[in-house]
């Protein structure tokens, strides 16, 4: 990760021949070591930002700079794919080039390099300048909470409607908590409330901010960034509420001002959450930055892929089972099931964010007649046995099976991840297959077929169980199925119902 930031790396000749060679401009550029020490090139409020992708506007390089204060000026160079930015204090540079020694800046999930430039500010040409500085103008204005001047051909900031903004959440390959949006927000002003709900099949909130200009802030720099690496994109308007009414305090809905509220209808939705937002520890204040920035600070990447799974029944669990259950939610690795204590297992998947995801989904589930608890381990990998000494075959090692839902970047399957229901999705099913035999296939699996419905073309199909941990028992038994004919049925949790 850290190897993308040449943070104080060499000038190339861009910047000189941009403002001719001054005499102190010249330090560095004479020798070619691109592994030069931060010392040599002493920090600035301008920083020189390299790597840019094309078409890239001011504002997503402003972006960059505006969790770490105020910015003053900026310089693009569109024809180079560089840009100068320029802080208010030197302070705020060097918090930013340390934040980002740390977490690789990306702008449109691409790399930047970030580094102090040899200028103490930025002289710019306004005419050349004029678009660049109507943005920074209408931005700065949103900060002080002021209104821009009137010049023509600053961007018209009409006072912000609302302290309310409605969120939605695109592409939500990994799950979403309340607290992370309470997390990312709070960095522009004081979160009050939050409502999150599904519409439409989309995740989406409701955020109450003290003071408009602070929800116009957060609006201005998070609309369009992704949460995760490359995925869960917010899209944000001002809502038409100017005041939520929250009732509850829980996993779905909260009212910082309020810490006493009920957790509502006996509804203890929150009981399995506290483990997963346990998880989610709090950001420092530069990783919240960060994440306000739209940047990854957000992704799994302090968490181990591993997690333990506990309370299993230890008759009838097998590595298999637990390769293809939590197969559903993540690429697994490697699986060990305990040899001391046979009702507990690690599970190795391919990154923190699949294993977060694992655990949200599947702990509390019923598996094989035991609800089954998932946490985070603190182990990092799962070690294999040396040859010839698991003569139980506890651990199996899964990193070349055929069956990872999602080795292919892109795959289908990131957008039909579904939390464990009644109902299932079948598909791959071979020509000839009746509704008769995949009854009969589920039925004998020792669960009650209570729907089913075939797509149009029957190469798909749904099926409900009568129950959760029915169809989890009918996806661990049946998936990859062989129907003869090299098809081998495939088998997911569905969001529909028959």
């Amino acid at each position: 990760m850290d190897g993308d930031v040449a943070v104080g790396v060499k000038r190339g000749s861009d910047e000189l021949s941009m403002y001719g060679s001054s005499p102190n401009s010249m330090t560095a550029n004479g020798s070619d070591s691109k592994k030069q020490r931060l010392d040599e090139s002493p920090p600035s409020r301008v920083l020189h930002i390299r790597k840019l992708p094309n078409e890239v506007s001011e504002t997503e390089v402003i972006a960059l700079g505006l969790p770490f204060g105020k910015v003053t000026n900026i310089l693009m160079l569109k024809g180079k794919n560089q840009a100068f930015l320029e802080l208010g204090t030197e302070e705020a540079a060097i918090t930013m080039v340390n934040y980002y020694t740390a977490v690789t800046p990306q702008v449109r999930n691409t790399p930047v390099f970030i580094q102090y430039s040899n200028h103490k500010e930025l002289k710019t040409d306004s005419a050349l300048n004029q678009r660049a500085q109507a943005v920074l103008q209408a931005v700065s204005a949103v900060q002080d909470g002021s209104s821009p001047s009137s010049d023509p051909g600053v961007l018209d900031l009409a006072p912000p409607p609302s302290p309310v903004l409605r969120i939605i959440i695109d592409n939500m390959f990994y799950p979403v908590t309340l607290d992370v949006l309470q997390q990312i927000f709070s960095k522009f002003g004081t979160v009050m409330k939050i409502i999150t709900f599904t519409k439409n099949n989309q995740f989406q909130a409701l955020l109450q901010f003290s003071d408009p200009v602070n929800a116009q802030q957060a609006k201005l720099s998070l609309d369009g960034q992704n949460i995760y690496n490359s995925c869960c994109t917010l899209r944000i308007d001002f809502s038409k509420l100017v005041s939520l009414n929250v009732k509850y305090n829980n996993d779905k809905s909260r009212d910082y001002t309020r810490p006493n509220l009920p957790a509502g209808d006996g509804d203890s939705a929150n009981k399995d959450h506290s483990s997963l937002l346990g998880a989610i520890s709090p950001l420092s204040a530069a990783a919240a930055a960060a994440a306000a920035a739209g940047r990854v600070a957000l992704s799994g990447s302090g968490v181990s892929g591993v997690l333990l799974a506990s309370n299993l029944n230890d008759e009838m669990v097998t590595p298999q089972s637990l390769f293809t259950l939590f197969g559903v939610y993540g690429d697994v690795q490697r699986v060990k099931i305990l040899y001391n204590k046979k009702d507990s297992a690690l599970i190795q998947l391919s990154d923190g964010n699949q294993a977060q995801l694992a655990m949200s989904h599947l702990n509390g589930q019923k598996v094989f007649g035991k609800v089954m608890r998932v946490t985070l381990s603190k182990h990092q990998t799962v070690a294999l046995p040396r040859e010839g000494l698991d003569d139980q075959l506890l651990t199996k090692d899964f990193s070349g099976s055929p069956l990872h839902r999602f080795k292919k970047p892109g795959s289908k399957n990131f957008q039909n991840i579904f939390p464990p229901s009644a109902t299932l999705h079948l598909s791959n099913i071979p020509e000839g297959v009746t509704e008769e035999d995949l009854r009969l296939l589920f039925s004998n699996n020792g669960g009650t077929v209570k729907a089913f419905k075939f797509f149009q073309d029957h190469k798909m199909a749904l099926i409900q169980m009568s129950s959760v941990e029915e169809a989890i028992q009918g996806l661990i038994d049946l998936h990859n199925y062989d129907m003869g004919g090299n098809h081998h049925l495939k088998v997911s949790f569905s969001k529909s119902t028959i």
